[in-house]
């Protein structure tokens, strides 16, 4: 490696524990054949990434346009790369991007039809909640929806129990939004819940959450350090400063690796149908018995949706939440087939001109 492509690492590491491990090894014979190297990216930029590598941490080349037309397929924190070493004073490149196992993938901010990878090959989601302000259900529901697409495992995480009256009460509401994920209650002033989450996390872990819920001083605490920024919330609105800029990785003490993320101010679903289906499982199971296999939940007869409703069994706001989120999804997923056949659309037009312009040349040449 060129020397001028290293970084400081702020911890002793090796690729495994960076999560490299030998079902990776075997897919990765064919680029070792090909003198490339496995390593991971610590943190993406534009154009540019630092990587880790068997022979230390390197700032690589990205030879990718920022405007590719596809932005899944761009390389981001999380990815394993083939990587290949720079020579004779010029950097290391990107290669290949290795097939994700997860990915973390929202709407673009920008509400384009294409999606955004927040982060790649994580275990385990960290939805961060702050108990210091009151429960904005919709949001904690929709963060679910967006961890369990990515094939990982969620946890949510209710974070500053010391700034809340009744800390157990609230972890009892949450329970009931996150069916098959564990909620924990957590103080990092107190220090209450930290044995736990430290026990139940493992592998890649990715925090999610606004700003100002918590999750730096999170990071901090399971890093033993003080490696990620923190900032106060304000005390007008409560909202945090986004004190964490970009998407970083690094490896925990006892195992694991850390990925911190920016304060996410809006998620918007991206293709996230079976992460719904699994944020609002008990929705899922009532349906099963509705008269229609089509029912919408909205009138029809013989609901049993409808029915556990009126009798109780559901809530209304926990049903209009799954119906709005159904809806933005749906809509999201038909703006992509849009795209995806204005693209095809574009590609014959291209042809078709190309062919007028050879058939135009060839009568000039008559």
């Amino acid at each position: 490696m060129s020397s001028n492509t290293s970084f400081s690492s702020p911890l002793p590491f090796s690729l495994a524990d960076y999560g490299w491990d030998q079902a990776r090894e075997r897919a990765f014979t064919p680029h070792r054949a090909g003198g490339l190297l496995p390593a991971r990216i610590v943190r993406a930029e534009r154009g540019r990434c630092e990587a880790v590598t068997e022979m230390g941490p390197v700032r690589a080349v990205v030879p990718f346009p920022a405007d590719a037309t596809d932005p899944l397929s761009l390389p981001c924190t999380g990815d394993w790369v083939a990587l290949r070493p720079g020579a004779a004073g010029q950097p290391a490149m990107v290669d290949t991007v290795l097939e994700r196992r997860t990915a973390v993938v929202r709407s673009t901010a920008a509400r384009t039809s294409h999606g955004q990878v927040l982060a790649a090959n994580v275990d385990t989601v960290v939805v961060t909640v702050s108990l210091a302000d009151p429960l904005k259900h919709g949001r904690i529901e929709r963060m679910l929806a967006l961890a369990w697409e990515s094939g990982a495992q969620p946890v949510v995480v209710l974070t500053k129990a010391d700034a809340c009256a009744d800390a157990q009460a609230a972890a009892s509401e949450v329970s009931d939004l996150a069916p098959g994920a564990d909620v924990l209650v957590t103080s990092t002033v107190t220090g209450e819940g930290m044995d736990t989450l430290a026990a139940v996390l493992g592998g890649t872990i990715v925090l999610l959450g606004p700003s100002g819920a918590g999750k730096s001083t999170l990071g901090n605490q399971l890093l033993g350090q003080d490696l990620l920024a923190t900032g106060a919330v304000r005390s007008a609105d409560g909202k945090g400063r986004h004190t964490t800029a970009w998407r970083e990785m690094l490896p925990l003490p006892g195992g694991g690796v850390l990925l911190d993320t920016p304060g996410l101010r809006a998620v918007g679903l991206h293709d996230a149908q079976s992460g719904l289906e699994q944020t609002f499982a008990e929705i899922e199971q009532l349906a099963q018995d509705c008269r229609f296999t089509d029912c919408g939940h909205t009138g029809e007869p013989g609901c049993a949706v409808l029915h556990a409703v009126e009798t109780g069994l559901l809530t209304q706001r926990r049903l209009d939440s799954y119906q709005r989120l159904l809806r933005e999804n749906h809509y999201a997923a038909s703006r992509t087939d849009a795209r995806v056949r204005a693209d095809r659309e574009n590609v014959k037009k291209d042809i078709r001109r190309k062919l007028r312009e050879t058939y135009t040349f060839r009568e000039r040449q008559l």
